[in-house]
């Protein structure tokens, strides 16, 4: 897969990260990466009651931005959880 559709795929639920991981150029798209994984990751609390559902727009929102940004191309990050680098 090229940069591009790698980018997009890893924003596709855990699947769709690890087919990106392992079949994907990483190197090129290796910002988008880290993004869905941070994002995955930050999902997780939504199924806390009350503020999970708060939460989960805010996660749905960086979700949308960080897919957008992947399909244009461009290395923006996500709001409040987009500076926490998990993939070297």
């Amino acid at each position: 897969m090229d940069t591009r559709t790698t980018s997009i795929v890893a924003y596709m639920t855990w699947i769709g990260f690890f087919v990106a991981l392992l079949a994907g150029d990483k190197e090129g798209a290796k910002f988008h990466l880290n993004q869905a994984l941070v994002i995955l990751i930050f999902f997780l609390p939504v199924f806390l009651p009350c503020i999970g559902q708060i939460w989960g727009i805010f996660m749905i929102v960086c979700w949308i931005l960080g897919l957008v940004a992947a399909i244009n191309q461009e290395e923006k990050e996500v709001p409040l959880i987009g500076r926490i680098r998990l993939l070297k």
